[in-house]
């Protein structure tokens, strides 16, 4: 049996959704998206702090948002390899902070996102990578926070 991964160690990077709650003021960004994996996530680990902390989404307006971070409804849909590249830059920098001690890395992005994630991409030496390109799978993220323990 693998043994479970601490907290500290583990990230989860989920995609944006087009779905989202109706809002006229700021609301956490996992209590936004209302499509993809998010629901299951929320439903799943949304109520533990130490959870809600290494979960982060990415936004193609907002760049990489914390779970918490305040975010009004928005239309914007990463559909091209330039935009995907700018959000890479955006992305890049905030993302090398957070990897510190991270061992591990789930990532419910479509391949466009993926590409924005590249610094986990150069640190797959350090780094154990779980990509799931169709992020309304829940079920294959919930089989990997499974082998991680994570409930």
């Amino acid at each position: 049996m693998t043994p479970p991964v601490p907290v500290e160690r583990g990230l989860i990077i989920a995609g944006c959704s087009r779905r989202k709650k109706p809002t006229e003021k700021p609301i956490p960004a996992l209590d936004l998206y209302e499509g993809g994996c998010i629901p299951g996530l929320r439903d799943r680990l949304g109520d533990d702090t130490r959870f809600r902390q290494r979960i982060r989404i990415i936004s193609a307006l907002y760049g990489l948002l914390h779970a918490d971070s305040p975010v009004l409804n928005y239309d914007r849909r990463l559909t091209n390899l330039a935009d995907a590249d700018a959000l890479r830059q955006h992305v890049a920098p905030h993302l090398n902070d957070q990897l510190g001690a991270v061992t591990h890395v789930l990532a419910l992005v479509e391949p466009l996102y993926l590409f924005a994630l590249e610094p986990v991409v150069h640190r797959l030496d350090a780094i154990r990578l779980y990509w799931i390109a169709a992020p309304r799978d829940w079920h294959r993220a919930a089989a990997v926070l499974d082998t991680w323990g994570w409930t």
